[in-house]
């Protein structure tokens, strides 16, 4: 039988210059779909960007952040603990932490179809490593273990 929960606690993660997605639920482990805890530290901002094939939900859990929506990034909305926002396929938007915390939302990538060219997540990171011209070693940290600091964790928080 697939899996069917899993641990928020034990992810992979992928240091990115600009942010860290903690991989929850690769895409090879779904029909349509993959989540992450997306981290976004201060003064540090995911780039502008689109999923054609994906339409993308996030709910932030910490932090408070800003999101731009358009190819121009004209419209930007504040993002707070709590909100839920929904990025329609094919919108360019970009996320940025703005305060001293650590901005941290639940993503989910929803497809509409399977990505036949980027099957699983590793091979997407690759992708947008040679975009960048990151390197996927220095990007992909492995498993790792977070504990967990939200509310209606179940562990004690600090």
């Amino acid at each position: 039988m697939a899996q069917i929960v899993f641990d928020t606690q034990h992810v992979v993660r992928y240091r990115f210059p600009t942010h860290t997605n903690d991989l929850i639920l690769d895409r090879k482990d779904s029909e349509v779909a993959e989540a992450f805890l997306v981290r976004v530290e201060p003064t540090e901002t995911v780039p502008l960007h689109v999923h054609n094939e994906a339409e993308q939900l996030f709910y932030v859990l910490q932090g408070e952040g800003e999101m731009s929506i358009a190819a121009d990034a004209a419209e930007r909305i504040p993002l707070r603990v709590g909100d839920f926002a929904r990025t329609p396929r094919g919108v360019p938007h970009s996320v940025r932490c703005v305060g001293d915390e650590t901005l941290v939302y639940l993503s989910i990538d929803c497809f509409s179809r399977p990505h036949p060219d980027e099957p699983t997540w590793d091979s997407h990171v690759r992708v947008m490593c040679a975009e960048h011209g990151w390197d996927f070693d220095d990007v992909k940290k492995g498993p790792i273990e977070v504990p967990h600091r939200f509310v209606g964790s179940s562990t004690q928080s600090d």
